[in-house]
C-alpha cells in the first residue's frame, strides 16, 4: 500500500512579478505539517513576498500554491478569504490600517482583547501604544506587536517576518521559548523568515535560503541535528549499560 505524503503547503512552478520584477520563481517547495521552517535571505530574496502569498495577502501570477491540497478560496470580487487556520505577524499592517491597537484586537480576537491589554499594555513601557494608530508605529513597533498577538493565537499555521531583527537577546529567547511551546504542545507549523540564520539554526528544522526570488540551498537545521546526537548518546548509553550488566551480572 503507497502512503500518502501529508503536506500543509505545496507550491509548483511559482511566480511572483511586480511590473517586471521577478520577485519571486519557485519551481518546488513542500512544506510538512508540525515542522518548523525558518527562510533566510537579504533584502530583495523573496522572504515577505512568499509569506505573504501564503498568508493570502497577495495572489501568485502564475503557478500552484495549495494549502492542504487546496486553492485559496476567493470571493465574488476575486480576493483571496482569509483563513482562520493560517496568521501570519504582518496581519496588523494588512488589516490594522486606520484603526488603534486596541480596536484591531478587539475586531480580529475580541475574546481575547483584556487578556491582551493586561498582559502586554497595562503596566508595561508599551502603555502608550495601546490607542496608538498601526499607521503610526515604527517598524520596531509593528514588529513587536505582530509578535506578541502570533503568541497569542492559536492557529494550525503560523507566518513570522523578520524574525529577530528588532530583538534583544532576552526578548528573542523568551518569543522562542513561546513558539517552540506552540510547535510542541499544539502541533502548529511555523514560517519564520530572517536575513540571517543566527537565531533560527538553533531551533528550526529545516532551514531555507533565498537569493533573488530562487532557492539557492535547503539545509537541517541545528534542532533536528541535536534531536540525532541526543538519541545516538541515548543508544549508545543504553548498549554501553547492557554490555556492562552482562560482564558484571
Amino acid at each position: 500500500m503507497v502512503k500518502i505524503k501529508r503536506l500543509i503547503f505545496e507550491i509548483n512552478d511559482l511566480h511572483k512579478k511586480y511590473d517586471s520584477y521577478n520577485a519571486l520563481k519557485l519551481k518546488k517547495l513542500e512544506i510538512h505539517p508540525g515542522t518548523v521552517y525558518g527562510v533566510v535571505g537579504t533584502i530583495g530574496s523573496g522572504k515577505t513576498t512568499l509569506l505573504n502569498l501564503m498568508a493570502g495577502f497577495d495572489k501568485q501570477s502564475s503557478g500552484s500554491l495549495l494549502y492542504e491540497g487546496k486553492e485559496y478560496e476567493k470571493n465574488w470580487l476575486g480576493k483571496i478569504k482569509k483563513n482562520e487556520n493560517i496568521f501570519s505577524s504582518i496581519d496588523p499592517q494588512h488589516n490594522g490600517k486606520n484603526k488603534t491597537i486596541s480596536s484591531y484586537i478587539s475586531g480580529q480576537f475580541p475574546k481575547k482583547k483584556n487578556l491582551i491589554e493586561n498582559r502586554y499594555f497595562k503596566n508595561s513601557s508599551f502603555k502608550h501604544l495601546w490607542t496608538r494608530s498601526i499607521d503610526m508605529l515604527s517598524a520596531g513597533e509593528l514588529n513587536w506587536l505582530g509578535m506578541i498577538i502570533a503568541c497569542e493565537c492559536d492557529p494550525r499555521v503560523l507566518l513570522i517576518d523578520d524574525y529577530g531583527m528588532y530583538f534583544n537577546s532576552l526578548m528573542e529567547r523568551d518569543f522562542r521559548s513561546q513558539l517552540l511551546k506552540m510547535n510542541r504542545s499544539l502541533g502548529t507549523t511555523i514560517i519564520l523568515t530572517s536575513p540571517s540564520d543566527i537565531y533560527l539554526k538553533h531551533f528550526a528544522s529545516v532551514l531555507i535560503f533565498l537569493d533573488h526570488g530562487h532557492i539557492s540551498k535547503i539545509r537541517t537545521g541545528n534542532s533536528r541535528s541535536t534531536k540525532k546526537e541526543n538519541y545516538h548518546k541515548k543508544s549508545n548509553f543504553n548498549k554501553n549499560k547492557r554490555n556492562y550488566r552482562k560482564k558484571y551480572n
